[in-house]
């Protein structure tokens, strides 16, 4: 019978555990795939004390339980050891051919994460509360709270592909964000009737801005996302059958240059109907438009074009709507919100179709919503008035 092996206190050694000169002790394993593995500690068990000069450690035991765990779940112990970064790099390789905006979020994050310790922690390493930390880190840094929202979603995909694949158990970036750092982003208002009566009124009577016109009323009239707009075409138009198509959308990108693209979601592609004043505006609009030339990925004859012929990007109404603002605001006392963009008149477009009472799965097909969930979230704006004159009407 052969003896057993031991260490140098004179304790008995398990299958696999082997103790070195310099004391500490070493466990080797078969992983999975079937390659052998090692794994070290300066204690064989969770009483023993860290010697002198060596940083204390799980025990070597209690690693052993982690690994054979692990190997009965199947879990990968290569992987584990794979970094954040290595992760996130793996997880946009497997999820291609997307649009460029997404290319510059995605190496943003990276970015990020690589002037970040997160990024060089192995994904096991990682607990929920390094998750949070990193949040509250990004937080202090000046980062925007979309911002760190946007990431952490894209972090939680990617660490639910790892726990997918087997590399991990839990997502430590399942949590809610808000109960970590504070979601101080400004509640999206709608003009309320008054004010978009007002403002209307305003650009109607300016010298400057009553060129757009036509373009408020469009956008206040059907709740068009600002690409979609910028996107149209005198083919998109049709006046006797009252309805707009909408089935592409105009975007800008800076290395990429004007390109034209799917709808933003898979709900974007479809028609609206025209109601008299959108019919109005477009009639004038084609009356007075003339083909620039200008084709963009096969699509031409674009309604709404800059001086020099090029069709109007969103980057193209920032300037008309920041100079609208301040010029209304010096005049009114009723002032238009601070944040004050086209998809302002998206939400207020949205806003008043639900106070007025149009079925929600109308209201989202119209907006090309994905999920009623988020058409459900206008009808959050709902006032006293418009409940009132609700319940009056069921009760009548």
């Amino acid at each position: 019978m052969s003896e057993k092996r031991r260490d140098n206190k004179n304790r008995i050694l398990h299958k696999g555990e082997s103790q070195r000169k310099d004391g500490r002790y070493c466990y080797k394993y078969v992983d999975n795939c079937g390659k052998p593995q090692f794994i070290y500690s300066c204690k064989l068990v969770p009483t023993d004390r860290a010697p002198k000069g060596m940083r204390d450690d799980i025990s070597l035991r209690e690693k052993e339980k982690g690994i054979q765990r692990d190997l009965e779940d199947g879990i990968d112990a290569s992987g584990r050891k794979m970094t954040v970064c290595e992760l996130y790099e793996k997880y946009t390789r497997v999820r291609g051919n997307v649009k460029p905006k997404t290319v510059d979020a995605r190496n943003s994050l990276l970015r990020k994460l690589k002037g970040d310790k997160l990024g060089n922690a192995q994904i096991s390493a990682v607990k929920p509360s390094d998750a949070k930390e990193w949040a509250v880190r990004m937080r202090g840094k000046g980062i925007a709270y979309t911002s760190i929202s946007c990431d952490k979603r894209s972090l939680s995909a990617a660490f639910h592909m790892a726990v997918q694949d087997d590399l991990i158990r839990k997502n430590p970036f399942d949590f809610k964000l808000s109960t970590v750092i504070e979601d101080d982003r400004e509640a999206k208002a709608p003009l309320t009737p008054e004010l978009e009566k007002s403002l209307m009124g305003f650009i109607q009577g300016d010298s400057i801005y009553r060129k757009h016109y036509d373009e408020f009323i469009i956008l206040l009239g059907t709740g068009l996302r600002i690409s979609e707009f910028c996107g149209l075409t005198a083919g998109d138009i049709d006046l006797e059958g009252r309805r707009i198509t909408i089935d592409h959308q105009l975007l800008k990108h800076t290395g990429k240059g004007y390109y034209v693209d799917k709808p933003k979601t898979q709900s974007g592609t479809r028609e609206i109907p025209m109601g008299k004043p959108v019919y109005e505006a477009f009639r004038r609009v084609l009356e007075n438009h003339k083909d620039t030339g200008i084709v963009i990925d096969g699509y031409g004859n674009f309604l709404f074009c800059t001086r020099r012929g090029y069709p109007k990007t969103a980057i193209s109404f920032e300037d008309t709507f920041h100079g609208l603002k301040e010029k209304y605001n010096r005049y009114h006392e009723e002032k238009l919100p601070e944040k004050f963009t086209p998809h302002t008149l998206r939400h207020t477009f949205c806003t008043k179709m639900a106070c007025a009472g149009m079925n929600p799965k109308a209201l989202q097909y119209i907006m090309g919503h994905n999920s009623i969930n988020m058409t459900l979230n206008y009808y959050a704006h709902a006032t006293y008035t418009s409940a009132r004159e609700e319940m009056e009407r069921l009760t009548a």
